[in-house]
């Protein structure tokens, strides 16, 4: 054990490792697992790194009845001379805390968090992908474990870590714009709600608008607001940004819009350059004028899947603006190259966000 008293089991036999071709998302899971329980009377206890192997549930469980379940999404990065780097991890589990707390979870020690994932993914750090922009995606999530039916908080919990290598979001042909639907029957979030967290029921409720949205040719789906249906929060898992006229506009915090980690590492750096950086509402009206006027220069996502996905095209109705000639912008380019630069280790990390595993 080592001083958190974390406990190693070693898988009797390694998997075969994917291609680095053949990494689709999420489908391939390396050989082991960071795994604690909690009980009410015990908190937080008993964490193991473990094979990843299925595991046993009750029936009554009440993640599967009431939803008690939070996950957070980050990276590891093979830099070109061999060291593996994390992005802003404690910022990951600071967040996962914030999620915990609006969904009666209990609070998890942030530097036992980062430990045990730094160890789990020294043992399977041969997992981590070599090939150009590919990573280890790293899933820390909290399932409610009690078997009860009655309507109340948990008093069981586990929470665990799994990870998966994947490949380069833009495979093909680089940074390339995406089409997105502008959602105006369904909302994701309001304010009081889940929207500021990263619980499982703040996604299952997006995706029958990003299904609507794929349905009718389009990548992704731009939320309104809740009551008002105006004003933007998010485009499909990601937070969204808006160059106008030389300044950086993007939805502010305001309960119901997730703070991305990605989204404030954009603003830092736009700020590092100089530029303005405004956090506020923005309707999809204004966005649309400002079109019209000429003077909305780029629009773009940003997240831990594709740090930064480049806006091509919005759809609303009958409406639609081409942003760019539907080419990246400039910005966004350079929004991409610098954090992805800094994640591998090609760029010089001048604010402290990469965490060696070693």
């Amino acid at each position: 054990m080592d001083k958190y008293g974390i406990e190693f089991i070693e898988i009797a036999e390694k998997k075969e490792k994917p291609q680095s071709d053949k990494m689709a998302f999420g489908k391939h899971f390396t050989d082991h697992m960071f795994v604690m329980e909690y009980e009410k009377d015990k908190g937080w206890h008993s964490p193991k790194i473990i094979p990843n192997e299925p595991i046993l549930i009750d029936p009554a469980a009440m993640v599967f009845h009431y939803g008690q379940a939070v996950f957070e999404g980050l990276k590891a990065y093979r830099t070109e001379d061999n060291r593996i780097l994390l992005f802003r991890p404690e910022k990951n589990f600071n967040r996962l805390n914030v999620s915990d707390e609006r969904m009666c979870i209990p609070y998890i020690d942030v530097d036992l968090a980062v430990h045990a994932l730094k160890e789990l993914v020294k043992v399977d750090s041969e997992w981590v992908p070599d090939a150009p922009n590919t990573s280890l995606y790293i899933r820390p999530f909290v399932i409610a474990t009690e078997a009860a039916l009655g309507v109340h908080p948990s008093h069981n919990f586990k929470f665990m870590i799994i990870m998966s290598p994947v490949g380069p979001y833009y495979a093909v042909k680089g940074l390339e714009p995406v089409q997105i639907f502008v959602e105006d029957e369904y909302v994701r979030a309001v304010r009081g709600g889940i929207g500021f967290t990263k619980s499982s029921a703040n996604y299952a409720i997006s995706l029958k608008g990003q299904q609507k949205a794929i349905e009718r040719g389009f990548a992704q789906v731009l939320w309104l607001d809740g009551i008002e249906r105006k004003y933007i929060e998010e485009v499909g898992t990601m937070n969204v940004f808006f160059k106008i006229n030389g300044e950086l506009v993007t939805p502010e915090l305001s309960g119901s819009i997730l703070p991305g980690v990605t989204r404030d590492s954009v603003i830092a750096l736009a700020k590092s350059w100089g530029m303005t950086v405004t956090e506020r509402k923005i309707s999809i009206d204004e966005l649309f004028e400002a079109h019209e006027k000429g003077i909305l220069e780029e629009a773009f996502g940003s997240g831990t899947a594709a740090v930064i996905s480049p806006v091509g095209k919005f759809v609303m109705g009958d409406k639609e603006i081409i942003i760019n000639n539907g080419k990246t912008g400039e910005f966004s380019q350079k929004v991409y190259d610098t954090l992805t630069g800094i994640q591998y280790g090609r760029i010089k990390d001048e604010f402290g966000w990469t965490v060696e595993v070693k």
